[in-house]
């Protein structure tokens, strides 16, 4: 159920927010993540794989590292 919950946030987020593909995307024309998967694919790849809790985990540890 939560693992559902957050896929759903993560795709609603992937068309509708992100700078890669959603309305965001004007301002980084060419996408803005440096990774070939998309640190929110990966997060919602990583929560399918291990759970919730830890898959965010994985993700946030993705994210800080783009930096």
């Amino acid at each position: 159920m939560i693992i559902n919950f957050m896929t759903f946030i993560i795709n609603f987020y992937q068309k509708y927010l992100s700078f890669d593909r959603g309305v965001l995307a004007v301002f980084a024309p060419g996408g803005a993540c440096r990774y070939e998967v998309s640190c929110s694919e990966y997060t919602k790849q990583k929560i399918r794989e291990v759970g919730a809790m830890r898959g965010i985990w994985l993700g946030l540890i993705r994210i800080w590292r783009c930096r």
